[in-house]
Protein backbone atom coordinates (compact mmCIF):
# COMPACT_ATOMS: atom_id res chain seq x y z
CA UNK A 1 0.00 0.00 0.00
CA UNK A 2 0.98 3.82 -0.64
CA UNK A 3 -0.15 6.79 0.50
CA UNK A 4 -0.92 9.69 -1.78
CA UNK A 5 -1.68 13.44 -0.74
CA UNK A 6 -4.05 15.42 -2.28
CA UNK A 7 -3.16 19.06 -2.33
CA UNK A 8 -4.88 22.27 -2.33
CA UNK A 9 -4.99 23.83 -5.78
CA UNK A 10 -5.77 27.25 -4.58
CA UNK A 11 -6.05 29.44 -1.57
CA UNK A 12 -9.12 29.94 0.10
CA UNK A 13 -11.11 28.52 2.96
CA UNK A 14 -11.71 24.68 3.48
CA UNK A 15 -14.85 23.00 4.57
CA UNK A 16 -15.75 19.16 5.02
CA UNK A 17 -19.24 19.06 4.45
CA UNK A 18 -21.71 21.07 1.88
CA UNK A 19 -23.18 22.89 4.81
CA UNK A 20 -22.59 23.18 8.18
CA UNK A 21 -25.40 20.88 9.44
CA UNK A 22 -24.42 18.31 7.17
CA UNK A 23 -22.61 15.53 7.72
CA UNK A 24 -19.24 15.68 5.95
CA UNK A 25 -17.91 14.26 2.47
CA UNK A 26 -15.55 12.21 3.93
CA UNK A 27 -14.60 10.98 7.20
CA UNK A 28 -11.14 8.74 7.92
CA UNK A 29 -11.45 4.98 6.86
CA UNK A 30 -14.11 5.72 4.22
CA UNK A 31 -13.27 4.09 1.16
CA UNK A 32 -13.26 6.79 -2.01
CA UNK A 33 -13.09 6.61 -5.76
CA UNK A 34 -11.51 9.00 -8.08
CA UNK A 35 -14.59 11.35 -8.37
CA UNK A 36 -15.39 11.25 -4.37
CA UNK A 37 -15.43 14.57 -3.27
CA UNK A 38 -13.73 15.02 0.01
CA UNK A 39 -14.17 19.00 0.60
CA UNK A 40 -14.57 22.46 -1.09
CA UNK A 41 -12.58 25.31 -1.05
CA UNK A 42 -14.59 28.42 -1.00
CA UNK A 43 -12.58 31.72 -2.80
CA UNK A 44 -14.25 34.91 -2.93
CA UNK A 45 -17.91 33.42 -2.18
CA UNK A 46 -17.29 30.92 -5.09
CA UNK A 47 -17.26 27.30 -4.36
CA UNK A 48 -14.63 24.61 -5.84
CA UNK A 49 -14.96 21.08 -5.25
CA UNK A 50 -12.11 18.73 -4.28
CA UNK A 51 -12.06 14.99 -5.35
CA UNK A 52 -9.83 12.27 -3.97
CA UNK A 53 -8.26 11.63 -7.36
CA UNK A 54 -7.51 8.01 -6.68
CA UNK A 55 -9.02 4.94 -5.25
CA UNK A 56 -8.31 3.94 -1.88
CA UNK A 57 -9.07 4.32 1.76
CA UNK A 58 -8.78 8.10 4.00
CA UNK A 59 -6.18 7.74 5.93
CA UNK A 60 -6.28 11.50 7.16
CA UNK A 61 -7.97 14.61 6.76
CA UNK A 62 -5.12 17.32 7.72
CA UNK A 63 -7.15 20.30 7.72
CA UNK A 64 -10.55 21.29 9.94
CA UNK A 65 -13.68 22.46 8.68
CA UNK A 66 -13.09 26.52 8.20
CA UNK A 67 -9.58 26.48 8.17
CA UNK A 68 -7.60 28.17 5.38
CA UNK A 69 -5.47 26.53 3.14
CA UNK A 70 -2.65 27.72 0.73
CA UNK A 71 -1.51 26.25 -2.84
CA UNK A 72 0.31 23.06 -2.34
CA UNK A 73 -0.84 22.31 1.10
CA UNK A 74 -1.86 18.84 2.06
CA UNK A 75 -5.69 18.41 2.09
CA UNK A 76 -5.65 14.46 2.79
CA UNK A 77 -4.38 11.22 2.85
CA UNK A 78 -5.38 8.12 1.22
CA UNK A 79 -4.38 4.84 1.20
CA UNK A 80 -3.87 3.26 -2.05
CA UNK A 81 -3.35 -0.48 -3.66
CA UNK A 82 -1.12 1.08 -6.02
CA UNK A 83 2.59 0.30 -5.43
Amino acid sequence: MSDIEIFSPLPGIFYRQPSPEAAPFVKDGDKVEPDTIIGLIEVMKQFSEIFAETRGIISAITIQNGDAVEPGQVIAIIKTDNE
